[in-house]
């Protein structure tokens, strides 16, 4: 019954989509202006996401195309970035990407710092660690408190790749180097009921995080965090005949993170293979994508607790598993282990393109269903397992579904609007264990 809802659901979301673009023709298509020179982006970080709240500060994305002889693709591009959350976090970042600034070679770099008075922490191995809304539902008799599934992390992370070709652009290599320190605590209650009184002051309770501490799930050497340095190596075949939103081609990475012991005080390898491909069903309108991502730690020794939210790639490296980068609509960081499988399906209707104060701009509208599963569960010790208090169920495999509406700007600036379903129960008690909802709005298409 489930399979069948979701497939009534995305063909309702396309229909649309065939009807309509069925009417366009190659003769009525307009051809798109070469941008040359600079271009940039520049909006207020006016957004919103459930797991976040509302996001607010400024950013922008500078791009410089050149003569205009390789557009889409650009010669350099630059982001900036300061936001603040409602829900206590704060962004500070800078981003720079070249395919020029060293001939033959791809030089990628960004810093962020990022600090979150109130993270999401929500256990180890999906659905073996429960959920329970009523602890974080104030009147309700199980009421524990609203931060009782919140942590506090403050993370700076450095990053700098590079790439060269082996055959062409269509084959490279990748090499890369990231720190992150990241400092871990309870969620600072005092600081959060200043200037409250009532029923808004939260009880000084412990948290999830706090008790599995007390409990020795997290280990307390790890407890509040820590520095890692890796070593990023791989391969990359990239046939994409346009970065942002391809409408053909493949991207698909084979990459080992090794964190090794000489510089490391918790030494771990992680592989990660990854598939990406699009599909062209009607020339520059339809596009069908999928994401297929495979990432697991080697190796018997865990890998440190708070690294395993973290999801790798060439490009980024992205917190997960559940929320806007991953399961949309599943509650963020939902699903961890030390290792995971990932498939994220697409279709991509550009059901407007039009010029505006000189500019390219498109309006594309994706119905997607996301899944995801736990391959390598989190074992720091031989007799490790989830307290009986907060044991679940077996994990399983983990759905959400929705849509997507996407706002281009010269192909390569794009506000992006998410709105998931989370489809997936792994309940005793048939409560939504992934959580239920959630909107993104945000950057980009997914991948």
């Amino acid at each position: 019954m489930k399979i069948r809802k979701l497939t009534l659901i995305l063909f309702l979301s396309i229909l649309p989509s065939f009807l309509l673009v069925a009417q366009v023709t190659e003769e009525t298509e307009k051809k798109e202006k070469t941008k040359k020179g600079f271009s940039f982006g520049a909006v207020p970080a006016v957004a919103y996401d459930s797991d976040l709240g509302f996001r607010y500060g400024a950013l922008a994305n500078f791009y410089d195309y050149g003569d205009g002889t390789i557009y889409p693709f650009f010669k350099h591009s630059l982001y900036v970035e300061w936001s603040h959350t409602t829900k206590g976090s704060d962004l500070k970042q800078i981003k720079y990407d070249s395919g020029i600034l060293i001939p033959g070679l791809r030089i990628s770099a960004d810093a962020r710092l990022e600090t979150e008075q109130a993270m999401d922490f929500f256990g180890f191995n999906g659905f073996e660690t429960a959920y329970n809304p009523a602890f974080i539902t104030a009147g309700d008799p199980s009421y524990i408190s609203r931060m009782f599934y919140k942590m506090d992390r403050r993370t700076l992370r450095l990053r700098a790749n590079v790439q060269g070709n082996i055959i062409g652009r269509k084959l490279r290599w990748f090499a890369g180097l990231s720190h992150y320190n990241i400092g871990l605590d309870s969620v600072n209650v005092s600081k959060l009921n200043k200037g409250k009184e009532g029923e808004k002051l939260l009880p000084k309770v412990d948290g999830l995080y706090d008790i599995f501490v007390k409990q020795g799930v997290i280990p307390a050497e790890q407890a509040k965090g820590g520095a890692v340095t890796n070593i990023l190596l791989g391969i990359v075949a990239d046939t994409r005949d346009n970065e942002p939103n391809p409408n053909r081609g493949i991207w698909t990475e084979a990459m080992l993170v090794a964190s090794p012991g000489f510089i490391n005080a918790d030494p771990f390898y992680k592989l990660v293979l990854s598939h990406r491909q699009y599909f062209s069903l009607i020339p520059d309108r339809l596009t069908f994508a999928y994401r297929l991502n495979y990432q697991s730690a080697l190796g018997q020794e865990a890998m440190p607790w708070y690294m395993m939210n973290f999801t790798f790639s060439t490009y980024d490296d992205r917190e997960g598993m559940g929320g806007s980068k991953t399961l949309r609509g599943v509650l963020r960081n939902r699903v961890v282990g030390e290792g995971f499988a990932l498939g994220n399906f697409e279709l991509r209707w550009k059901f407007a393109k039009f010029e505006f104060l000189k500019q390219n701009w498109y309006l594309a509208l994706s119905p997607f269903l996301d899944v995801a599963k736990i391959t390598k569960p989190y074992q720091p010790t031989a007799g490790f397992e989830i307290p009986a208090g907060f044991y679940g169920t077996t994990d399983g495999m983990h759905f959400s579904y929705g849509a997507g509406l996407h706002i281009a700007l010269n192909q390569n600036f794009i506000v992006a609007v998410d709105y998931g379903l989370a489809a997936s129960n792994g309940s005793k008690d048939g409560l939504k264990n992934d959580g239920t909802k959630g909107i993104y709005i945000g950057l980009d298409f997914l991948f």
